[in-house]
Order: structure tokens, then C-alpha cells, then sequence
């Protein structure tokens, strides 16, 4: 298999890692607003919206590369 073979789907393992990582942040800032800081918890979903924002155009690139030519 051509390493170009692999590069699709080490993309996809890495979105999902990314997004299994933004679940993760989500949650502890569930936690750290709970506990009263809601104004840190804030910041952070403001940093995790680029995940967010780009994830529709990373799913249909990964879906292009993935295509049999």
C-alpha cells in the first residue's frame, strides 16, 4: 500500500482524536463552571467554536480523499 493510501485515513483518526479531545474539554469546562468559574469556562467554549467551525469542511475533505478515483 502507498503511503498515500494511508493519508486519508490518518487524517480521519486524527479528527476523531480531535473531536473525542474537544468532548473531553467540554466537559471539564461543564465542570469548572459548575464549580463557579464561568468566566474561564466561557473562554474555553469560545476556543473549542474553531473546532466547531471547521469540522463541516474537514469531514468533506476527508470524504473527497476517501472517493475511489
Amino acid at each position: 500500500m502507498p503511503n498515500s493510501d494511508l493519508l486519508p485515513s490518518l487524517l480521519f483518526k486524527i479528527n476523531e482524536n480531535q473531536l473525542a479531545l474537544e468532548a473531553a474539554i467540554l466537559e471539564l469546562s461543564n465542570w469548572v463552571e459548575q464549580r463557579g468559574s464561568a468566566e474561564v469556562a466561557d473562554n474555553v467554549r469560545c476556543a473549542l467554536e474553531a473546532i466547531d467551525k471547521n469540522e463541516k469542511f474537514i469531514k468533506m475533505t476527508l470524504a473527497v480523499m476517501m472517493t475511489p478515483e
